[in-house]
């Protein structure tokens, strides 16, 4: 995936993220929403690995090994935050202390299973870490993943084919292509992003979508209303 595509992407969730939050975030994509967060706001972030606060990527030249995030990238903290024992970090994942968590995903399901520790291939090696904990944990599961697999096939499915993380954990999906919501009715689609199209999204996704709640398009990284978009959404 393109380097301003994550961007973005990290941007979108940023924007989603209340004041005030406790908000984890996972290896991968999840890790780039650190430096999106509005610096004159507060917000308490949290890694597996024992931190709390608020931190933003090193600069380069400038890492601390010794500061790092979940996914070993080094970070430079803000005054006030905290290393801890990574037990204590995972009390307060399994405690129901954390408002949201951000993760990436092989696959969500429509029902919103979670399958993002293991693919199940033979040769494949297995890397729960703490998503589990995280997964039914936290009040809210943001997933952070590209629309599609390495294969062409929709990650979101009708049911997970992978090893399960969770059952009926995610919140909200955030793709290249759009932002959905998993529901009770069904996926929501509350925004599209770039050029796509409803018809282009439906196309690419191996499930019905309802494009009844969306709000407009994202282009260049703002969002806007789409004076089109009834029509192209009939």
């Amino acid at each position: 995936m393109d380097k301003n595509v994550r961007i973005a992407m990290a941007q979108r969730v940023a924007r989603d993220i209340p004041e005030g939050s406790y908000v984890n975030l996972g290896i991968g994509l999840p890790t780039l929403v650190a430096n999106h967060l509005p610096l004159d706001k507060d917000y308490f972030l949290h890694s597996e690995n024992g931190v709390l606060g608020r931190w933003q990527a090193a600069a380069p030249g400038e890492e601390d090994w010794d500061m790092i995030n979940a996914g070993k990238e080094p970070i430079a903290l803000e005054p006030g935050a905290a290393f801890f024992h990574h037990a204590d970090s995972f009390g307060m994942m399994r405690g129901g202390h954390l408002d949201i968590c951000v993760l990436g995903a092989f696959q969500v399901s429509v029902t919103g299973d979670l399958a993002n520790w293991h693919t199940g291939a033979p040769d494949a090696i297995p890397a729960v870490g703490g998503a589990m904990d995280l997964a039914i944990g936290a009040k809210r599961v943001f997933v952070m993943m590209e629309h599609l697999g390495k294969d062409g096939r929709s990650k979101l499915l009708p049911e997970c084919t992978y090893p399960l993380t969770g059952l009926g954990c995610v919140s909200r999906i955030y793709t290249e292509l759009a932002t959905l919501d998993i529901t009770a009715d069904g996926v929501k689609v509350v925004e599209l992003i770039g050029d796509t199209t409803p018809q282009t999204l439906q196309d690419a996704t191996e499930v019905p979508l309802d494009f009844s709640a969306i709000t407009g398009t994202t282009r260049q990284g703002k969002s806007m209303h789409t004076e089109t978009l009834a029509a192209l959404i009939k």
